[in-house]
């Protein structure tokens, strides 16, 4: 196992200038060390995982030495941009990509395929793949940089860094706000036993609706971080009632969803955007939009909107809200539950609602 904070001061040394990063779980703690030592290597938290690539190649680009930092999922995000701005224009700087793993009969099935085929996504990329080194720091530090001068990648396994919390600084206080459970079972007393759908977006979001509606209609979505909205988009345009149970980090991941359904008027469409201000379920971290005001925007696109800040004022939109034909957003301020377990592989693989 790798010392995090001297990983971290070795790559200050050499030169290296920020990080853009998209949370994982696995690199939890090189990501909370890069927080708390910004001011040796800037840390930029990064809507997605293109994103993160193209700010990276202005860096480079400007003469500056970044780091990008995601997970195996995320790398396809990256394609179009390694492939045609990265590769032909011939801009090199360290990917670090989590490699995460899959056990035959796991609920967890969006890491399934790459699992197994990461480097054959890597290989179709035009770059080959070396495992940082777990062992020895000035290893880690020598493969980072030999990404720089070849088209390179670095997969991550789990358990390659010493554990690093955040620094009370840079950890959120929540606790004026409800936790999600609680507006979770608002949700599973008002709709238990109809005929609404209940789309869960990846992370803790979905599981909690499995342990807090368990008398709901849902559909509990691992991967395809960023697609909730649109699944249910689909959803509603063949006529479903659909409730999307969304987050602040999955909200921005891919906003072109919400711009999509804003066209469309004459569905049943509600998208509750719980804000924790954080990536709960890979650490923590705050995410990239800390200052974003969801009201000012959703108005913009002519919305029907409503902030929410209570489970009473929870219970007040649904009740006058509920019949409203249209695409309704709810941003909703919670806090953080205990960790619950995930919703089995038998209901995970649900994939039909007539």
């Amino acid at each position: 196992m790798l010392d995090t904070e001297e990983f971290i001061s070795k790559l200050a040394i050499e030169g290296y200038s920020h990080f853009c990063v998209v949370p994982c779980s696995f690199a939890k703690d090189l990501i909370n060390a890069s927080i708390n030592h910004s001011d040796k290597i800037e840390y930029i938290p990064c809507a997605n995982e293109a994103v993160a690539c193209s700010i990276a190649a202005g860096l480079k680009m400007a003469s500056k030495r970044p780091i990008v930092i995601v997970q195996s999922s995320g790398l396809t995000n990256m394609g179009s941009c390694i492939t045609s701005l990265l590769v032909p224009y011939e801009i090199r700087f360290p990917i670090i990509v989590s490699w995460r793993t899959y056990k035959e009969g796991d609920s967890e099935i969006q890491h399934k395929h790459l699992a197994k085929k990461l480097p054959n996504l890597i290989d179709a990329y035009g770059y080959s793949h070396t495992i940082l080194d777990k062992n020895s720091v000035e290893q880690a530090v020598s493969q980072i940089n030999e990404c720089e001068i070849t088209n390179q990648i670095c997969l991550l396994e789990k358990e390659t860094f010493s554990k690093i919390l955040l620094n009370k600084e840079n950890q959120l206080d929540l606790s004026i706000y409800p936790k999600r459970s609680e507006y979770l079972k608002i949700l599973n007393e008002q709709f238990k036993g109809r005929d609404t759908i209940f789309i869960g977006t990846t992370g803790n979001t979905a599981r909690e609706m499995y342990t807090f509606m368990p008398d709901t209609n849902n559909f509990y979505m691992v991967g395809n971080m960023g697609g909730a909205l649109s699944v249910g988009l689909g959803m509603a345009k063949a006529g479903k009632k659909v409730i999307v149970c969304g987050g602040d980090a999955e909200f921005v991941m891919h906003m072109g969803g919400v711009i999509t359904a804003a066209r469309y008027q004459y569905i049943d469409l509600t998208y509750i955007i719980f804000d924790n201000e954080s990536n709960k379920s890979t650490g923590g971290q705050k995410t990239c939009n800390e200052f974003f005001n969801y009201n000012i925007f959703i108005k913009s696109l002519g919305l029907i909107d409503s902030k929410v800040r209570s489970v009473s004022m929870l219970r007040n939109f649904l009740r006058n809200k509920e019949n409203t034909e249209g695409v309704k957003l709810i941003s909703l301020k919670c806090s953080y539950d205990h960790l619950v377990k995930r919703p089995p592989l038998s209901l995970i693989i649900r994939n039909e609602f007539n």
